[in-house]
């Protein structure tokens, strides 16, 4: 029989260490650290384009930060592993033992910027818009980062793309597997480049609501495809008959939200 083809993945999640962290610098920390650094470069670009305050910039990554890490430990914690946690709630803030949820994360933001816009007096939907553009690139580097530890990886295939995660914490990692991370990354990135379009070229900016529900519309919609080749993250889906994963589940109302968004977006200016 022939060998499948394969790219064998051993990359080491661990970057380097350091004599006073026993686990070392992860390249997920990095890749997760560089996500906020590209966001800030972005989000100031577009701020000091419009004539804001630079000052806001500082506060407005720090209420990002927050919002982002909370909202993403929160979101695993509730939506895929509570029959845990609910048992061990001292477990909760142990985020460098892993779990984040991007949809967690996404309520996070939405929360953040809703705090930021009282503190400054601006309207909510004017930070969201902008946030959303930048949430597309920082996505795809936080993906690259699960990449690196070896999880959120795909289903065995046959593909010559296909993964072998050598350090994947499942019965058969030596299995090829979909590069689920890889796809999900490359799909945010096109999503970053056609906001990136719609802001900058074609005026997007004014539409109050349109950029953040086509980032919705087009980054939920790519999570709930790439969900048929991931392997089971768990949560609630055996409960709902397992016709869909809980990642899809969770992507839907906010496709639909995206949808409402963009056509209110239609009636309105940006403040």
């Amino acid at each position: 029989m022939q060998e499948l083809l394969s790219i064998t993945w051993t990359v080491d999640p661990v970057a380097f260490k350091l004599p006073f962290l026993d686990r070392g610098v992860r390249w997920y920390g990095i890749l997760f650290a560089t996500a906020f650094l590209i966001s800030y470069y972005f989000m100031d670009r577009m701020l000091k384009a419009e004539g804001m305050p630079s000052k806001w910039m500082d506060n407005l990554l720090l209420y990002m930060m927050v919002g982002t890490v909370v909202g993403a430990r929160l979101g695993h914690v509730f939506f895929y592993d509570w029959d845990y946690y609910s048992q061990n709630p001292g477990q909760i803030p142990a985020i460098w033992q892993g779990g984040l949820a991007s949809h967690g994360a996404t309520i996070g933001l939405v929360l953040a910027c809703w705090l930021f816009a009282r503190r400054v007096k601006k309207p909510t939907i004017y930070f969201l818009d902008r946030v959303a553009l930048v949430a597309a690139v920082a996505a795809a580097s936080i993906r690259l980062g699960n990449l690196t530890n070896h999880e959120i990886i795909g289903l065995p295939s046959d593909a010559p793309w296909s993964f072998v995660f050598t350090l994947a914490n499942v019965a058969d990692p030596m299995i090829p597997r979909h590069p689920a991370q890889l796809y999900e990354a490359f799909c945010y990135l096109i999503i970053f480049g056609i906001l990136n379009i719609l802001y900058w070229k074609r005026d997007w900016g004014k539409r109050s609501g349109a950029l953040l529900g086509m980032f919705l519309i087009l980054l939920f919609t790519a999570r709930f495809f790439v969900e048929f080749v991931k392997n089971s993250q768990g949560g609630f889906e055996s409960s709902l008959g397992g016709l869909l994963s809980t990642g899809q589940w969770l992507s839907l109302p906010f496709i639909l939200i995206g949808f409402y968004f963009l056509w209110a977006s239609g009636k309105k200016k940006a403040a």
